[in-house]
């Protein structure tokens, strides 16, 4: 008796793993399926034909604010085309004073609880001009000179929602570097492989682009700190496709210690509870109505990490083999599908050698996410910010 209900926790266990795998292995399948060439990346034309509001929410970012904006000034874009706004949050007066010499619109909010969706929300009441598209960078985000013409070509195809291409501007260290590859796995299963098969992108936070006037009318029904996860489900429900764009390059700096991942991850995995929570009770009206967008993006919500998953399903087989040889086996196929799954969707270029040396780090990272569990607040509406290391 006690071996069979062993057997069955077991079983119902392995179905629970199974289910993130099987996700995962089938959109990295999915991302080796051709694609159309867009009239986005053939495209070359210098007219500017849309204009763009870029916001730059900053808390407590002084460290690298000042070098986001001067370098995003230098765009080959026609100036009066596209305005910047700085929501300055909890920064010094010496960096609100260099930020006034710059040509930008420098807000400074005074929030009891500091947000993402507050700044983004107090930066759109403050903005009386109208634009055609509007744009959400992160303080850190460094751009190339032709960013706004690679969105102007991209706007002209008839896309209200467009997520940029975010990539690893260091990875100095293991930590960052598995941050960046772990980026990268995610934009291609949750972004290029959606769009070849015709779903939704999955947003990641900046490197935004959206129409003006729909960003302006579903701004302030933002009230969680996974502002990126609500925008996401609004245009799902609204049944708006997002577009991604893997050649349009918006570069982030990626943690690069055990506290600031952690951190990072806890407001993550509150932000999937909480969205999670907010969609289901929507998921049966979607589902009658046909919505594929909004029931996979709410299938989205209830994965496990892949690291978790990675030495959950390791652990489990060498624990299996031990005690009952012959369950391990289903284990054992779990794990090889699941490396098979993030080789295939980590980029060509990122399969090294000195990538993979990293991945003796990738214990310690686990055993902080699963620390942060009992930490999760399902309904947080606060920002956990992620401080930068130089």
């Amino acid at each position: 008796m006690l071996w069979t209900t062993i057997h069955i926790i077991e079983i119902i266990l392995w179905i629970f793993m199974a289910g993130s795998v099987f996700y995962v292995l089938f959109f990295a399948l999915a991302s080796l399926l051709p694609s159309r060439r867009s009239s986005s990346e053939t495209e070359k034309t210098n007219e500017a034909r849309f204009s763009f509001l870029v916001l730059f929410p900053a808390y407590g970012e002084d460290r690298v604010i000042i070098n986001s904006i001067e370098n995003f000034l230098k765009q080959d874009y026609p100036a009066d085309k596209f305005d910047i706004t700085v929501i300055s949050d909890h920064m010094t007066d010496e960096t609100n004073e260099k930020l006034n010499r710059l040509p930008v619109k420098v807000l400074q909010p005074v929030f009891k609880k500091s947000s993402k969706a507050k700044a983004l929300q107090f930066a759109m009441s403050h903005t009386e001009k109208v634009y055609d598209y509007v744009v959400i960078l992160d303080a850190d985000n460094i751009v190339h000179t032709d960013f706004l013409q690679r969105l102007d070509n991209s706007c002209r195809r008839g896309y209200q929602a467009i997520q940029c291409h975010r990539c690893a501007k260091n990875a100095e260290n293991s930590i960052a570097m598995l941050d960046s590859v772990s980026e990268e796995i995610n934009n291609t299963v949750f972004r290029k492989a959606h769009n070849r098969i015709g779903l939704s992108s999955a947003l990641i936070g900046s490197g935004m682009c959206f129409a003006f006037a729909w960003f302006r009318n579903n701004v302030n029904h933002l009230s969680t700190a996974g502002e990126d996860r609500e925008l996401e489900a609004l245009l799902l429900q609204q049944r708006i496709f997002i577009r991604y764009e893997g050649h349009i390059h918006v570069f982030d700096e990626k943690v690069s210690n055990e506290e600031n991942f952690q951190s990072q991850r806890l407001r993550w995995m509150s932000a999937q509870i909480s969205c999670l929570l907010s969609m289901l009770p929507k998921a049966p009206k979607q589902i009658a109505a046909g919505n594929i967008d909004f029931v996979d993006k709410t299938i989205q919500q209830m994965l496990l990490p892949r690291s978790i998953l990675l030495l959950g399903t390791a652990v489990m087989a060498v624990i299996m083999f031990a005690v009952a040889t012959v369950w391990c086996a289903k284990w054992w196929i779990l794990f090889a599908l699941l490396c098979l799954a993030m080789f295939l969707a980590i980029p060509s270029a990122m399969r090294t050698r000195s990538i993979f040396s990293r991945i003796t780090a990738l214990p310690r990272l686990v055993l902080k996410m699963l620390n942060n569990i009992k930490r999760i607040d399902k309904s947080s509406k606060d920002f956990i910010h992620t401080t930068h290391d130089k």
